[in-house]
């Protein structure tokens, strides 16, 4: 996978393993952090490795948001959050709240693929509604390309034309990622701050 990543072209990693049901297991998943973080020095030392989680909305609701210490980005204050697939766009008010909370904190909210869910689907202002309040679109380059279902790629490039996604993510979980992963970067990189 890492070496998939740097044929990719990717300067830089940070890890987001689920923290949702039946997935999240904190200890193990920090342990499977640093051993991966110490093969990675053995191929190429100093390669820039970050820690963080994929926290789905429901389990951080579960978990209280006293979690939210140890699950932002390790080293700095990025939040990433994953909001419920299937919402409707009356939910919204839920993580208006849950996205202000964490601001208040001190958390910069990045909202995970958000081309994914059915409520910006069927309304895509709120997907601008994220961006004014501050939070940052984070786009599954899978998606882009269609994504799983097909039902993504409509919003995924109307975000992307917009201008409206900050960072892009080969939201990898085979090595097959990385190769879309290039294919958006090298047509779409230019309107992206990191990928």
């Amino acid at each position: 996978m890492f070496k998939a990543a740097r044929r990719a072209g990717v300067t830089s990693i940070t890890c987001t393993p689920h923290c949702r049901e039946p997935y999240f297991d904190y200890l193990p998943m920090w342990r499977a952090f640093r051993a991966f973080e110490k093969e990675v020095n053995k191929l190429e030392p100093g390669f820039s490795l970050q820690m963080g989680f994929e926290v789905n909305y429901r389990m951080l609701m579960d978990l209280g948001m006293e979690w939210a210490e140890r699950l932002h980005f390790d080293g700095s204050n990025e939040f990433l959050l994953e909001l419920e697939v299937g919402a409707s766009p009356s939910r919204f008010g839920d993580y208006e709240r849950t996205i202000f909370t964490l601001q208040g904190l001190g958390y910069d909210v990045i909202i995970a693929h958000p081309e994914r869910y059915v409520a910006i689907q069927k309304d895509f202002g709120l997907a601008r509604e994220l961006v004014h309040m501050g939070c940052k679109l984070q786009a599954s380059t899978d998606f882009i390309r269609g994504g799983r279902l097909g039902a993504e790629r409509r919003p995924a490039m109307r975000m992307m034309k917009e201008g409206l996604y900050t960072y892009a993510a080969s939201d990898a979980h085979h090595v097959d990622h990385y190769a879309c992963l290039a294919k958006v970067m090298k047509r779409w990189g230019d309107r992206l701050q990191n990928a």
